[in-house]
């Protein structure tokens, strides 16, 4: 079998097994795990830190205030967005950034349920 042929095989084996996985667990769980994993990076939780205290929308300070690299900034929005937790808007030649409040209050709600259901099954020492 060629080179290019068992490289497909593979992608395509761990394609099906992360699909599989994923299937065997709840939606609610799948999509839990979708958002802390988003905020499971302290620059993300930066970010989140500064836009909220900003109480504005926020366009291209976050490169100074983080101390990060454009890029680098930009890819941890784009990942923010990707979950809803962010929006941007277009002004002029920015894009300015609010925190989704109806997204935060449906992690909050998401987040309060789990830790409620454990704390019901189970005495926490």
């Amino acid at each position: 079998m060629s080179f290019f042929i068992q490289l497909i095989i593979v992608i395509l084996q761990y394609i099906i097994m992360g699909i599989t996985k994923s299937q065997i667990f709840s939606e609610e769980q799948n999509e839990l795990a979708k958002i802390t994993k988003v905020l499971g990076h302290p620059a993300r939780i930066a970010i989140l830190n500064h836009i909220a205290t900003s109480n504005a929308c926020i366009c291209n300070d976050l490169v100074d205030e983080i101390g990060l690299a454009q890029a680098t900034i930009s890819q941890h929005l784009k990942e923010l967005k990707s979950v809803g937790i962010i929006s941007g808007t277009i002004e002029g030649k920015s894009i300015c950034y609010c925190i989704n409040g109806t997204k935060w209050l449906e992690i909050k709600n998401q987040l309060n349920l789990f830790f409620n259901s454990i704390d019901k099954n189970k005495t926490i020492a």
